[in-house]
């Protein structure tokens, strides 16, 4: 019985990436909404500021490295082989 090849990490990777990037903007997106209101009280204000600004890094960190990819994989017209650095700090 014939088996089918199994997805490498290079083609489930990048759609994970794309997800979790989608869903952090979202996310995102939600707490500024909250916090332009401007009806939640102070601890929940400063909740909503703390998680948007671990949002807003998570999504910059991804966005470099998405630009690093592109600048590899367009360097001097030739494909490159990508490895993720790790931006978290």
């Amino acid at each position: 019985m014939a088996t089918r090849p199994r997805k490498t990490t290079e083609t489930t990777e990048p759609t994970a990436d794309i997800a979790h990037f989608e869903a952090s903007l979202k996310e995102l997106e939600a707490v500024v909404a909250r916090m332009e209101q401007g009806e939640q009280p102070l601890e929940e204000s400063l909740r909503d500021f703390e998680r948007g600004v671990q949002l807003t890094r998570q999504c910059q960190s991804m966005l470099n490295s998405a630009q690093q990819r592109v600048d590899i994989l367009t360097r001097e017209g030739k494909l490159e082989t990508f490895s993720a650095l790790d931006d978290a700090g």
